[in-house]
């Protein structure tokens, strides 16, 4: 699957959730990929960022860095 423009990610917690909560939302969408949900993750996202929900992580201002997997899974 390649990158889009957004991903249930973004409009589930952008910046505020972590890398593997990320990874969990991109198999959700990957497993019931349709143009319904991805105009209504459009539309989301679209609010998310007007409102400027989910910017800031739990750690500072913006997400931490991706370091890898470490073996765990999703």
């Amino acid at each position: 699957m390649r990158p889009g423009v957004t991903g249930l990610a973004q409009i589930k917690g952008r910046n505020a959730i972590g890398w593997q909560e990320k990874f969990g939302y991109d198999i959700e969408y990957v497993s019931a990929i349709s143009f319904q949900e991805d105009l209504k993750i459009f539309v989301s996202t679209v609010i998310k960022v007007f409102n400027r929900e989910g910017i800031n992580s739990r750690e500072g201002v913006t997400m931490e860095p991706f370091r890898g997997n470490r073996g765990e899974s999703i």
